[in-house]
């Protein structure tokens, strides 16, 4: 069982409710929010996404009989390895829970500001209501609002937080988390299969993880499964970790909710031994600490992606020796 101090981990500064500062006019978003870093490109045509369906790869034979994948799986882990996210069909989790989830997240956001202050992230500490990554009072911030806070392990939720959400709010997540849970440990075991790992490397690591939600709010039914910087690490570089950045609307408001499924805290991340033996390579991360890693990843102001590049081993160059005059 982890140690509660291990999910102190980072801290954000506090600062003010966009939603609030959106209910007065403006004439132009305050400068702080404006973000030239981060420009949408533009596409020329709508990018074709892959869509995964779950339920045609949980029913058949991943492997043909001279042992390579079968469509469906390299379908999975070509998307991993080229895209680093996919569309979920047919993942098993209710149209009806996905819309109380939205529901009870709208209805949070709507909450008067009073009450939005309850939850509101306290110093030193990284979960509550706010922004995240805001390490100084100069950088960039984002024109939004989240919420965030640990789900799983149960004994690692913050007693000011999630136990006094509004009940429905409450009982609605503990439902989504419990299905967001076997679909998670569901993906990670045909990831596991795609990368000829042992399913026990993901096992120990993602059984008894660390399940956050973050719920976000930006001023005026499928799953998108992202691969994270962890994914990246553990398959040791096949699998790529991609920024996710929404684009907010002049017009109209915005909300998503997304779930974190994380290695638990008193784990180890590195490049999967099984990984390594059954494919040969050579480790391209180090190995380290995930409450360690989470440490290092909270602390650091959100920039592109820095942080998993620290754990890459570069490459040692040998000097050739002079040959004697």
């Amino acid at each position: 069982m982890e140690d509660p101090e291990l999910t102190k981990l980072g801290s954000s500064l506090q600062v003010a409710c966009v939603q609030e500062l959106a209910k007065n006019p403006i004439a132009a978003i305050p400068p702080r929010y404006l973000r030239p870093d981060q420009e949408p490109t533009n596409a020329t045509s709508p990018l074709s996404i892959p869509v995964i369906d779950l339920q045609k790869l949980l029913s058949t034979s991943h492997h043909d009989d001279d042992g390579d994948l079968k469509p469906e799986l390299d379908s999975l882990h070509a998307a991993c390895r080229d895209w680093g996210f996919f569309q979920l069909m047919n993942h098993g989790v209710s149209e009806s829970l996905i819309d109380k989830v939205k529901a009870e997240v709208e209805g949070f956001f709507n909450l008067p500001i009073e009450e939005k202050r309850k939850y509101w992230q306290r110093p030193g500490e990284m979960e509550g209501f706010g922004q995240a990554f805001v390490v100084s009072e100069e950088q960039k911030l984002d024109w939004g609002d989240l919420f965030y806070t640990t789900i799983l392990p149960k004994h690692l939720r913050k007693p000011h937080l999630f136990p006094r959400l509004p009940l429905p709010l409450r009982e609605t997540l503990e439902e989504y988390s419990a299905a967001l849970k076997g679909l998670s440990m569901n993906i990670l075991d045909l990831m596991a299969e795609a990368l000829r790992m042992d399913t026990g490397d993901m096992k120990v690591l993602f059984d008894e993880g660390w399940q956050k939600f973050r719920m976000n709010y930006y001023p005026p039914y499928a799953f998108i499964i992202n691969i994270g910087d962890t994914l990246e690490i553990l398959s040791n570089g096949m699998y790529k970790s991609v920024e996710h950045r929404a684009t907010v609307n002049s017009d109209k408001e915005r909300i998503s909710f997304a779930t974190f499924v994380s290695p638990k805290l008193d784990g180890d991340l590195g490049p999967a031994p099984s990984l390594l033996t059954n494919t040969q390579a050579q480790p391209k991360y180090r190995r380290i600490g995930v409450a360690d890693y989470f440490k290092g990843y909270f602390r650091r102001e959100l920039a592109g992606k820095s942080y998993v590049d620290v754990m890459r081993i570069l490459p040692t160059l040998i000097t050739p020796k002079a040959d004697p005059a």
